[in-house]
């Protein structure tokens, strides 16, 4: 039910888009016998119920149609840049979980402070500050001045290769979320330190680090995989800006350029694989709180 609801906005917001998908696709270079051929061959003269119809059946069999402007499958043309976008979103999450969370917990611990008010400041920075603006000022340090990654595309000379054409998109995509995640597991880590356990565990002489790691943290946990699913999404399907700032292959630019050049069946197909991913993404996070908390259950 939810992928019929969301498939169906899908295709009525794809439809409200402004341009016509036709004269876009000829240039505006045709006469009206080659544009209402070429709209015939397209599908566009059909009723709008029945395209709506074949958008659901193409969604229910999973081909999601033939692009407009390679006429190709638009799974195909999906199958080709979405690992470049798992590649990116993976490095990012790595580093805002590897970054955040210990992050997080220093400041919590330190609460008040100047390492809480160096980090949390820090954190507050790296929020505000917009991804494209981050990524021009990396690529006009670390590439153009210092010379140590590559200024545009994905690498593919070999390990190394992609992993320099990796660090730079990752660091701008996930430091932002790293902040998010030190923000919220200090809050929530501080919450967990304040409850009749965690008092209960320190007059019965558990030590601090036992505290720390055996009862808090784990409690704490929650929040953070909360926000950690719901960034997962986001990254997945919203790396368009760093993919565009860094000249890198994805299902974010190859959505922009889709919207620019009015191609309805790429659009529609990039929209619903954005939506099973984010569903999907949501159903591990309800899955992954019963492993965090055996409090948890599900029936």
């Amino acid at each position: 039910m939810t992928v019929l609801a969301g498939a169906t906005l899908i295709f009525l917001m794809v439809h409200l888009i402004p341009g016509d998908p036709v004269a876009a696709l000829l240039q505006d270079q045709f006469t009206a016998e080659t544009y209402a051929a070429t709209r015939a061959r397209l599908g566009l003269d059909r009723p709008l119920g029945a395209q709506y119809l074949l958008f659901l059946q193409n969604v229910a069999t999973g081909r999601l149609g033939t692009s407009f402007r390679s006429q190709r499958p638009v799974t195909q043309v999906l199958a080709e840049q979405f690992p470049y976008t798992v590649e990116l979103a993976t490095g990012a999450i790595v580093l805002a979980v590897g970054l955040g969370v210990p992050l997080g917990m220093v400041a919590a611990v330190h609460r008040g402070h100047a390492v809480d008010y160096l980090t949390m400041g820090a954190a507050l920075l790296a929020i505000c500050v917009p991804s494209f603006v981050l990524g021009l000022a990396f690529l006009l340090v670390f590439s153009f001045h210092l010379g140590w990654f590559p200024t545009i595309g994905a690498g593919g000379g070999g390990v190394l290769d992609t992993l320099r054409s990796l660090t730079l998109p990752a660091l701008v995509l996930g430091l932002r979320t790293a902040a998010l995640l030190s923000r919220i597991a200090r809050s929530s880590l501080l919450n967990v330190l304040n409850l009749d356990f965690i008092r209960t565990a320190r007059a019965k002489g558990a030590s601090r680090r036992a505290i720390l790691y055996r009862h808090a943290l784990r409690n704490s946990l929650l929040p953070v995989i909360t926000l950690l699913g719901v960034t997962l999404g986001h990254l997945l399907a919203g790396t368009a800006i760093v993919e565009i700032v860094f000249s890198r292959p994805g299902i974010g630019k190859l959505l922009v350029d889709a919207v620019l050049s009015r191609d309805l069946p790429q659009i529609q197909g990039t929209l619903v694989v954005f939506l099973v991913i984010v569903i999907v993404v949501n159903t591990l996070v309800d899955l992954a709180y019963s492993v965090a908390d055996p409090r948890i259950a599900y029936a």
